[in-house]
């Protein structure tokens, strides 16, 4: 078992009021499983990816990362698992604009203390790998939308992570690119990883083989 999340429940305070954004979800999630999660907007469905991975922690319930408990591990183990077991591909890329796509795609490596040398060959690797062989110099205000979520999608893969959680990968991008970059989430599928899309639209979760539906905080269909 890869993932596996029992009951788990997330509540928000705004001043006096408490919402709650997830209401006993309970969840598995095997090794080369290709999943989607899929809502309307405040559904609860990126709050559940923020806690699958590591990036938010439930108010009640339990989360597992390969049989180990996460509660468990302080901030810095934690922040050594996003690093390495996850990769994370958001809708508005999160690149650094005063960097090339080489080195918005050597940073994951950096923090993992890899040496130049080496993250530079892994880089430009993985870059021809999502066929931005040519354009691995430019900065993100030189490329266009699909291009800036390949390099984005690099950088989730450079640490060869356990799991891929793409937050609407597709949502800032026409339906042209938005397909090609669909069609790159599914042949790195094929290629065994594992990914969990996060979408409000059905035609986006249907390249997954699973799909689970959450409305107001709770899986609602399978």
């Amino acid at each position: 078992m890869l993932c596996k999340a029992i009951d788990i429940y997330k509540k928000y305070s705004l001043g006096k009021v408490g919402i709650e954004a997830l209401r006993g979800v309970s969840l598995e999630i095997e090794e080369n499983e290709y999943l989607s999660i899929m809502g309307p907007s405040g559904s609860g469905k990126s709050t559940l990816m923020h806690i699958l991975g590591c990036l938010d922690t439930p108010t009640k319930g339990e989360y597992f990362l390969e049989n180990k408990r996460v509660s468990d591990y302080v901030d810095v183990e934690l922040a050594k698992i996003r690093n390495r077991f996850i990769g994370f591909v958001f809708q508005n890329f999160n690149l650094l604009g005063r960097l090339s796509a080489l080195d918005n795609v050597t940073l994951p490596l950096i923090y993992a203390s890899v040496d130049k040398k080496n993250r530079i060959e892994r880089a430009k690797e993985i870059l021809s790998k999502v066929g931005l062989a040519e354009r691995m110099h430019h900065r993100p205000n030189e490329l266009s939308g699909g291009e800036c979520q390949r390099v984005a999608i690099a950088r989730a893969l450079i640490n060869n992570p356990k799991i891929i959680f793409a937050d609407e990968p597709t949502g800032n991008l026409d339906t042209k690119t938005g397909k090609e970059i669909m069609e790159l989430c599914d042949r790195l599928h094929s290629e065994g990883h594992t990914i969990l899309l996060v979408t409000h639209d059905s035609n986006i979760a249907s390249h997954a083989k699973r799909v689970i539906k959450l409305i107001d905080g709770r899986i609602v269909d399978e």
